[in-house]
């Protein structure tokens, strides 16, 4: 019997697993509150959750890319699938903070998805077509993203623990979809090591950061991580504080915006990558994204932030770009490792990040200047299209 392609699995994962992260967003809060029955304790619990699932993610990302690369990418993302749904139900019946933070740190251990997508993708599609493949990757998650917190509500509405039933019956319904219709793309190469020094995280990236071109890409790639990550941590609160907007109204907008991005990720972003290139994509699309960070820095009436905020969606072709340009200098042998490896890195970067922005836009709101914060990012994604512009493209992928 022929299978069914492997594309259109890979976008219902990461569909899926957006939405059911999305499910939970906003019900977090009464969760704990419930769990702990106290609203203290229930935020330093929620950040302490957060901050181990970075850190297992950080510490495990680098060998889970490696097993793949061994084992092959079909049994490791339906492990890493199969550990967020056991996460999901194990937040549907928790009655305490330590039961949900032992299978929160599991679940972080075994967050490859991304990085098995990213590199199963690699096997699969051909250096021109990687860009536009990335592009709809980009575009479920974005998908994702707006159906998971309406959803979520809605459930939450009738019972706070029935969306996390909900988003663990998803991840275990697409682990057995991909068991039936999930080809193997690499079926590992047995030889590849694996050595306790091989399984330290930060070996693994310290390897990745010292070659010509790839570290390049990499510190390029976090730099732009940063970007993306201050105003991910901010964005809400930027809204509140500038334009005085409700919580109705900020998710209106959140939703609106993520829903152009998907839509056009989907469409443009594989004939823009095709007619620059990947590196002239990856450069042009970081700044356009440096134009929109700049803009939300100033920005003070609401049509000039939907303005900067179309044309931070009109850059996102660059994130694709960079990705393809990464997984056509890796080589065919190591695309897990290496994704494994950038991983960790935007992981060490999220556990990070959020509490250094969310203290430098506290401090900022003191002199009311709450679009201080996107200086910082405007500087860093600035940083990634410098680091791109002066990186060589080994294997150009412009058609002639």
């Amino acid at each position: 019997m022929r299978r069914a392609p492997a594309l259109p699995f890979l976008l219902v994962t990461v569909f899926v697993d957006m939405l059911g992260l999305g499910l939970i967003v906003p019900i977090m809060p009464a969760l704990w509150s419930a769990v702990t029955t106290d609203p203290a304790a229930a935020v330093f619990w929620s950040g302490l959750l957060g901050s181990i699932f970075g850190l297992l993610q950080f510490t495990a990302a680098p060998l889970l890319g490696r097993l793949s690369d061994r084992y092959g990418r079909r049994p490791i993302l339906l492990i890493a699938l199969g550990c967020l749904g056991v996460d999901w139900l194990a937040h549907a019946t928790a009655t305490g903070p330590w039961t949900l933070l032992a299978f929160h740190a599991v679940a972080g251990a075994c967050a490859a998805t991304n990085t098995v997508v990213n590199a199963y993708i690699a096997d699969v599609t051909p250096p021109t077509g990687r860009a536009r493949a990335y592009g709809l990757i980009g575009s479920a998650f974005g998908l994702g993203f707006v159906a998971g917190p309406v959803i979520g509500g809605l459930l939450g509405a009738v019972d706070v623990r029935l969306p996390f039933f909900a988003a663990a019956a998803l991840s275990l319904a697409n682990v057995a979809y991909g068991w039936f219709v999930l080809p193997e793309s690499h079926p590992g190469d047995r030889t590849v090591p694996l050595t306790l020094r091989m399984a330290n995280p930060i070996t693994a990236v310290a390897a990745l950061l010292r070659r010509p071109v790839l570290g390049r890409l990499a510190w390029a790639r976090l730099s732009a991580d940063i970007a993306r990550m201050i105003f991910q941590s901010i964005w809400t609160f930027f809204l509140a504080h500038r334009f005085g907007w409700n919580t109705a109204h900020i998710g209106v907008v959140m939703a609106a915006t993520a829903l152009a991005g998907a839509l056009f990720q989907a469409r443009a972003v594989g004939p823009i990558v095709a007619r620059l290139g990947d590196k002239r994509a990856a450069v042009a699309g970081t700044i356009i994204g440096v134009t929109s960070f700049a803009g939300l820095a100033v920005v003070t009436t609401p049509p000039a932030l939907y303005v900067f905020l179309a044309i931070g969606i009109l850059g996102s072709f660059g994130g694709a770009a960079a990705q393809s340009w990464i997984s056509r200098t890796a080589g065919d042998d190591e695309q897990g490792t290496v994704q494994g490896a950038l991983t960790g890195i935007g992981a060490a970067a999220e556990t990070v990040v959020p509490i250094a922005a969310g203290t430098v836009f506290g401090w900022s709101l003191a002199y009311a200047s709450p679009g201080l914060i996107f200086v910082g990012a405007t500087a860093f994604a600035m940083l990634s299209a410098l680091i791109l512009a002066a990186t060589p493209d080994l294997r150009s992928s412009v058609r002639p």
